[in-house]
Protein backbone atom coordinates (compact mmCIF):
# COMPACT_ATOMS: atom_id res chain seq x y z
CA UNK A 1 0.00 0.00 0.00
CA UNK A 2 1.06 3.58 -0.56
CA UNK A 3 1.60 5.83 2.41
CA UNK A 4 -1.14 8.26 3.43
CA UNK A 5 0.01 11.76 4.26
CA UNK A 6 -1.75 15.11 4.69
CA UNK A 7 0.27 16.93 2.03
CA UNK A 8 -2.65 16.72 -0.35
CA UNK A 9 -5.23 17.86 2.19
CA UNK A 10 -7.93 19.72 0.26
CA UNK A 11 -11.68 19.96 0.37
CA UNK A 12 -11.81 17.96 3.61
CA UNK A 13 -9.88 14.96 2.23
CA UNK A 14 -6.35 13.61 2.56
CA UNK A 15 -4.67 12.23 -0.53
CA UNK A 16 -1.83 9.83 -1.16
CA UNK A 17 1.72 10.95 -1.69
CA UNK A 18 5.03 9.32 -2.47
CA UNK A 19 6.66 7.04 0.05
CA UNK A 20 9.75 9.19 0.58
CA UNK A 21 10.16 12.04 3.07
CA UNK A 22 8.98 15.39 1.77
CA UNK A 23 8.28 18.79 3.25
CA UNK A 24 5.24 19.60 1.13
CA UNK A 25 4.14 20.60 -2.32
CA UNK A 26 5.19 24.23 -2.09
CA UNK A 27 8.70 23.30 -3.22
CA UNK A 28 7.38 21.54 -6.31
CA UNK A 29 5.08 24.43 -7.13
CA UNK A 30 8.01 26.82 -6.82
CA UNK A 31 10.00 24.71 -9.24
CA UNK A 32 7.19 24.67 -11.80
CA UNK A 33 6.58 28.40 -11.40
CA UNK A 34 2.85 27.77 -10.94
CA UNK A 35 0.87 27.67 -7.70
CA UNK A 36 -2.30 25.65 -8.07
CA UNK A 37 -5.79 26.95 -7.40
CA UNK A 38 -7.05 23.35 -7.58
CA UNK A 39 -4.69 21.14 -5.59
CA UNK A 40 -6.68 18.05 -6.60
CA UNK A 41 -5.34 18.47 -10.14
CA UNK A 42 -1.80 18.40 -8.83
CA UNK A 43 -2.58 15.38 -6.66
CA UNK A 44 -4.05 13.51 -9.63
CA UNK A 45 -1.01 14.34 -11.76
CA UNK A 46 1.21 12.65 -9.17
CA UNK A 47 -0.88 9.50 -8.60
CA UNK A 48 0.17 6.20 -10.18
CA UNK A 49 -2.50 3.62 -10.98
CA UNK A 50 -1.04 1.27 -8.34
CA UNK A 51 -1.65 3.71 -5.50
CA UNK A 52 -5.34 3.13 -4.88
CA UNK A 53 -7.26 5.65 -2.80
CA UNK A 54 -9.79 8.33 -3.77
CA UNK A 55 -7.97 9.86 -6.73
CA UNK A 56 -7.82 8.49 -10.25
CA UNK A 57 -4.36 8.02 -11.72
CA UNK A 58 -2.47 10.46 -13.89
CA UNK A 59 -3.19 8.55 -17.13
CA UNK A 60 -5.87 10.89 -18.48
CA UNK A 61 -3.76 13.92 -17.66
CA UNK A 62 -0.77 12.28 -19.34
CA UNK A 63 -2.81 11.99 -22.56
CA UNK A 64 -3.52 15.72 -22.50
CA UNK A 65 -0.07 16.71 -21.32
CA UNK A 66 1.56 14.93 -24.24
CA UNK A 67 -0.41 17.19 -26.62
CA UNK A 68 0.23 20.40 -24.67
CA UNK A 69 3.95 19.63 -24.46
CA UNK A 70 4.00 18.88 -28.17
CA UNK A 71 2.42 22.23 -28.99
CA UNK A 72 4.86 24.15 -26.80
CA UNK A 73 7.91 22.36 -28.20
CA UNK A 74 6.79 22.59 -31.82
CA UNK A 75 6.05 26.30 -31.45
CA UNK A 76 9.40 26.92 -29.79
CA UNK A 77 11.47 25.16 -32.46
CA UNK A 78 9.44 26.69 -35.29
CA UNK A 79 10.18 30.16 -33.89
CA UNK A 80 13.80 29.62 -32.87
CA UNK A 81 15.11 27.49 -35.74
CA UNK A 82 14.05 29.44 -38.86
CA UNK A 83 16.68 27.77 -41.05
CA UNK A 84 15.48 24.21 -40.31
CA UNK A 85 13.23 22.33 -42.70
CA UNK A 86 10.47 20.00 -41.52
CA UNK A 87 12.79 17.03 -41.09
CA UNK A 88 15.31 18.99 -39.05
CA UNK A 89 12.58 20.43 -36.83
CA UNK A 90 11.31 16.90 -36.25
CA UNK A 91 14.75 15.79 -35.07
CA UNK A 92 14.85 18.57 -32.53
CA UNK A 93 11.28 17.92 -31.43
CA UNK A 94 11.78 14.21 -30.85
CA UNK A 95 15.01 14.81 -28.91
CA UNK A 96 13.17 17.17 -26.55
CA UNK A 97 10.09 14.93 -26.21
CA UNK A 98 11.73 11.51 -25.86
CA UNK A 99 11.34 9.49 -22.70
CA UNK A 100 14.91 9.97 -21.46
CA UNK A 101 14.59 13.76 -21.71
CA UNK A 102 11.29 13.79 -19.82
CA UNK A 103 12.70 11.47 -17.14
CA UNK A 104 15.68 13.78 -16.70
CA UNK A 105 13.32 16.73 -16.20
CA UNK A 106 11.40 14.67 -13.61
CA UNK A 107 14.60 13.88 -11.72
CA UNK A 108 15.62 17.53 -11.77
CA UNK A 109 12.24 18.31 -10.17
CA UNK A 110 12.63 15.41 -7.67
CA UNK A 111 9.18 14.13 -8.68
CA UNK A 112 9.86 10.65 -7.34
CA UNK A 113 9.52 11.97 -3.79
CA UNK A 114 5.90 13.06 -4.35
CA UNK A 115 4.56 10.38 -6.70
CA UNK A 116 1.91 8.18 -5.07
CA UNK A 117 2.59 4.55 -5.94
CA UNK A 118 2.41 1.07 -4.48
CA UNK A 119 4.86 0.50 -1.65
CA UNK A 120 8.08 -1.07 -2.92
CA UNK A 121 7.81 0.39 -6.40
CA UNK A 122 11.11 2.04 -7.34
CA UNK A 123 9.66 5.11 -9.02
CA UNK A 124 12.96 6.98 -9.04
CA UNK A 125 14.53 4.36 -11.34
CA UNK A 126 11.51 4.01 -13.64
CA UNK A 127 11.93 6.29 -16.67
CA UNK A 128 8.52 5.32 -18.01
CA UNK A 129 6.68 6.46 -14.88
CA UNK A 130 8.78 9.59 -14.49
CA UNK A 131 8.21 10.66 -18.09
CA UNK A 132 4.47 10.00 -17.81
CA UNK A 133 4.22 12.07 -14.63
CA UNK A 134 6.06 14.99 -16.23
CA UNK A 135 3.49 15.02 -19.03
CA UNK A 136 0.62 14.79 -16.55
CA UNK A 137 2.14 17.69 -14.62
CA UNK A 138 2.20 19.79 -17.81
CA UNK A 139 -1.50 19.01 -18.29
CA UNK A 140 -2.36 19.86 -14.69
CA UNK A 141 -0.66 23.25 -14.99
CA UNK A 142 -2.44 23.86 -18.29
CA UNK A 143 -5.88 23.00 -16.89
CA UNK A 144 -5.33 25.03 -13.72
CA UNK A 145 -3.74 28.12 -15.23
CA UNK A 146 -3.88 28.00 -19.02
CA UNK A 147 -1.32 27.67 -21.77
CA UNK A 148 0.99 30.47 -20.64
CA UNK A 149 2.08 28.94 -17.29
CA UNK A 150 2.41 25.54 -18.97
CA UNK A 151 4.60 27.09 -21.66
CA UNK A 152 6.69 28.93 -19.07
CA UNK A 153 7.22 25.70 -17.15
CA UNK A 154 8.41 23.82 -20.22
CA UNK A 155 10.70 26.60 -21.48
CA UNK A 156 12.25 26.99 -18.02
CA UNK A 157 12.81 23.30 -17.32
CA UNK A 158 13.45 21.54 -20.65
CA UNK A 159 17.02 21.29 -21.98
CA UNK A 160 15.97 22.78 -25.31
CA UNK A 161 19.52 23.76 -26.16
CA UNK A 162 20.46 20.07 -25.98
CA UNK A 163 17.96 19.07 -28.68
CA UNK A 164 19.91 17.48 -31.52
CA UNK A 165 20.98 19.83 -34.29
CA UNK A 166 20.03 19.17 -37.87
CA UNK A 167 21.56 16.05 -39.36
CA UNK A 168 25.13 16.65 -40.43
CA UNK A 169 25.20 20.07 -38.71
CA UNK A 170 27.60 20.80 -35.85
CA UNK A 171 26.46 23.11 -33.09
CA UNK A 172 27.84 26.63 -32.97
CA UNK A 173 30.13 26.05 -29.97
CA UNK A 174 31.78 23.07 -31.67
CA UNK A 175 32.24 24.98 -34.92
CA UNK A 176 33.74 27.97 -33.13
CA UNK A 177 36.13 25.71 -31.20
CA UNK A 178 37.24 23.96 -34.40
CA UNK A 179 37.83 27.32 -36.04
CA UNK A 180 40.00 28.45 -33.12
CA UNK A 181 42.02 25.23 -33.17
CA UNK A 182 42.44 25.42 -36.93
CA UNK A 183 43.86 28.94 -36.61
CA UNK A 184 46.10 28.09 -33.67
CA UNK A 185 44.14 30.35 -31.32
CA UNK A 186 43.27 29.86 -27.68
CA UNK A 187 39.92 28.15 -27.20
CA UNK A 188 36.84 30.38 -26.97
CA UNK A 189 36.17 31.69 -23.45
CA UNK A 190 32.61 31.89 -22.09
CA UNK A 191 31.57 33.99 -19.10
CA UNK A 192 28.33 34.88 -17.32
CA UNK A 193 27.62 38.62 -17.49
CA UNK A 194 24.19 38.82 -15.87
CA UNK A 195 21.40 36.74 -14.39
CA UNK A 196 17.90 38.17 -13.94
CA UNK A 197 14.41 36.91 -13.15
CA UNK A 198 13.07 34.41 -10.61
CA UNK A 199 14.89 31.16 -9.82
CA UNK A 200 12.31 29.05 -11.67
CA UNK A 201 12.60 31.13 -14.87
CA UNK A 202 15.96 32.90 -14.99
CA UNK A 203 17.33 34.84 -17.93
CA UNK A 204 21.10 34.60 -18.30
CA UNK A 205 23.44 36.70 -20.42
CA UNK A 206 26.69 35.04 -21.51
CA UNK A 207 29.61 36.36 -23.48
CA UNK A 208 32.01 34.42 -25.68
CA UNK A 209 35.39 35.89 -26.58
CA UNK A 210 37.91 34.63 -29.12
CA UNK A 211 41.46 35.84 -29.53
CA UNK A 212 41.66 38.39 -32.33
CA UNK A 213 37.91 38.51 -32.86
CA UNK A 214 36.51 40.19 -29.77
CA UNK A 215 33.29 38.91 -28.27
CA UNK A 216 29.54 38.53 -28.65
CA UNK A 217 26.78 38.19 -26.06
CA UNK A 218 23.40 36.47 -25.92
CA UNK A 219 20.60 36.10 -23.41
CA UNK A 220 18.50 32.95 -22.88
CA UNK A 221 16.76 30.93 -20.20
CA UNK A 222 19.59 28.39 -19.92
CA UNK A 223 23.38 28.65 -19.85
CA UNK A 224 23.99 26.28 -22.76
CA UNK A 225 21.42 28.01 -24.95
CA UNK A 226 22.90 31.45 -24.25
CA UNK A 227 26.41 30.18 -24.97
CA UNK A 228 25.25 28.58 -28.23
CA UNK A 229 23.56 31.80 -29.33
CA UNK A 230 26.62 33.87 -28.47
CA UNK A 231 28.89 31.46 -30.36
CA UNK A 232 26.54 31.55 -33.33
CA UNK A 233 26.66 35.36 -33.41
CA UNK A 234 30.44 35.43 -33.22
CA UNK A 235 30.70 32.85 -35.99
CA UNK A 236 28.32 34.86 -38.15
CA UNK A 237 30.54 37.93 -37.72
CA UNK A 238 33.72 35.99 -38.43
CA UNK A 239 32.20 34.31 -41.48
CA UNK A 240 30.83 37.62 -42.67
CA UNK A 241 34.43 38.89 -42.83
CA UNK A 242 35.60 35.72 -44.53
CA UNK A 243 37.55 34.71 -41.42
CA UNK A 244 36.12 31.22 -41.11
CA UNK A 245 37.11 30.29 -44.60
CA UNK A 246 40.54 31.75 -44.72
Amino acid sequence: MAVRHPLFANRGRHYLTGTGPHDGLAGLEDKTGHHFSDRELLAEALTHSSAGGPLQSYERLEFLGDRVLGLVLATYFHAHCPQDDEGQLSLRFHAAARQSTLAAVARDLDLASVIAAQSGMDVAANDSVLSDVVESLVAAIYLDGGLEPARNFVLARWPLDAAVPAQGEKDAKSRLQEYAMGKGLALPAYSLLARDGPDHAPMMTYEVRLEGHGGETATAGARKEAEQLAASRLLARIEGKGGADG
